[in-house]
């Protein structure tokens, strides 16, 4: 059974930083695509960062500098790094993977979705 598992969440301030990791189980974090959603209380889900089985990257523009993906083959994980937290990057963050997915931060189609882990940033 394939799951993903978030965690890392918590509240900071503004500035501040924090670092999400979501934890693969029955499912290769090296193959296909997986990015890092996040969705605000009355918004829409959007797409965070993405990372592809080659390593390639790619970035919403409101997070760029900021925030960055990567992954760990070894520990079959996925972490987000984000610095310089905004009262605005306040959500829920969802990692998802898909691995017949090329690198893309489109919200739908995905194959597995974690549950999410909440980010507070107070100004």
């Amino acid at each position: 059974q394939r799951k993903l598992v978030e965690s890392g969440g918590g509240s900071v301030q503004a500035g501040g930083s924090l670092r999400l990791s979501c934890a693969a189980a029955g499912y290769t974090v090296s193959t296909g695509c997986m990015g890092w959603f996040r969705q605000a209380p009355g918004k829409e889900r959007e797409g965070v960062a993405a990372i592809d089985s080659t390593g390639s990257t790619t970035y919403a523009d409101s997070v760029k500098g900021r925030f960055t993906i990567s992954k760990d083959n070894a520990k079959n994980t996925l972490s987000l790094q984000m610095n310089s937290l905004k009262p605005e990057d306040t959500a829920m963050y969802y990692c998802a993977a898909d691995p017949d997915r090329i690198l893309t931060l489109t919200t739908w189609g995905w194959d597995y979705w974690g549950q999410g882990t909440q980010v507070t940033v107070s100004s």
